[in-house]
């Protein structure tokens, strides 16, 4: 029993070695961020709508043996600072920016999920020179009617309790699995901070708003993977079509039995796909 605990006591101790929790300062907002690697090559990874940068444990120990895997809270969402703002995307895409030049990245390998997708997108067409690689996983954009996941994760985040979290994960999944408790939890903790609420509803009317992305992604030259959830129920597939043929240079991924978040359902084979894309042997 004793050498039990012990294992487990050295593999928490290994663990909080191997991710540092930061905090940096943008306009007078504190925020966080997790990072990880010690590699010259830089991986950046943005998060979705009212999730944080834990959205991505599964894939980051991952990466982070090939690359400084830095992981952002966007500002508004996680345990970043949530001020009084119109959040539209190109406040986060100007967030990003300010992000990137203040944790002293260069050129770096971006992903982006759903809403980070979008506004990873945003950034990059708007800073051609300044991403090596952009991959897009399952990103908003050009879908302007709701679904009832997403309406399910709406009433979620106005209403954090664990019936309507877990149900919203559930939807979201699209598997018919159970959801990480875990999950669930930290996703209520987050919602009652305060301003959570107030930053997810300004967002959604955000998007709402925002143009439809297809022309600026017309404007990416660089290199990019889609990566898409074969039964995503919040932004369905047949969305990778007006990503497809706006990117000049576009490889598709599609994830079978996968829902809105293949790296938390298959991070071994996500993590396989975007490591082939960025010639990672």
């Amino acid at each position: 029993m004793i050498a039990e605990l012990t294992k487990t006591y050295l593999l928490m101790v290994i663990e909080a070695k191997l991710v540092n929790e930061k905090f940096l300062q943008i306009d007078g907002n504190k925020i966080r961020y997790l990072e990880s690697g010690n590699s010259d090559k830089t991986l950046v990874l943005i998060h979705g709508l009212g999730a944080s940068a834990e959205r991505w444990e599964q894939v980051m120990p991952i990466f982070a043996e090939h690359f400084r895997v830095v992981i952002p809270d966007l500002i508004g969402f996680g345990y970043s600072d949530k001020p009084l703002a119109d959040y539209t995307i190109d406040f986060f895409s100007d967030f990003l920016g300010k992000f990137m030049q203040t944790a002293n990245i260069e050129l770096p390998y971006l992903i982006g999920s759903s809403l980070g997708g979008q506004i990873s997108a945003e950034y990059t067409a708007a800073n051609q020179n300044d991403v090596d690689k952009l991959i897009l996983v399952s990103p908003s954009g050009v879908m302007k009617q709701s679904t009832p996941a997403l309406d399910a994760y709406i009433m979620a985040a106005l209403y954090p309790n664990e019936q309507n979290a877990k149900n919203a994960f559930e939807l979201m999944e699209g598997s018919g699995e159970s959801v990480d408790p875990k999950i669930v939890s930290s996703f209520i903790e987050r919602m009652q901070m305060p301003n959570a609420k107030l930053a997810f509803m300004s967002t959604i009317l955000g998007l709402k708003n925002a143009e439809i992305i297809t022309k600026k992604l017309q404007a990416i030259s660089t290199q990019t993977m889609l990566i898409w959830g074969s039964v995503d129920p919040v932004i369905p597939i047949n969305h990778a079509d007006d990503f497809i043929q706006s990117l000049s240079d576009c490889r598709f991924i599609r994830m079978d039995g996968c829902g809105h978040t293949p790296y938390v359902q298959a991070p071994r084979l996500f993590s396989e796909k975007v490591l082939d894309f960025l010639n990672v042997k």
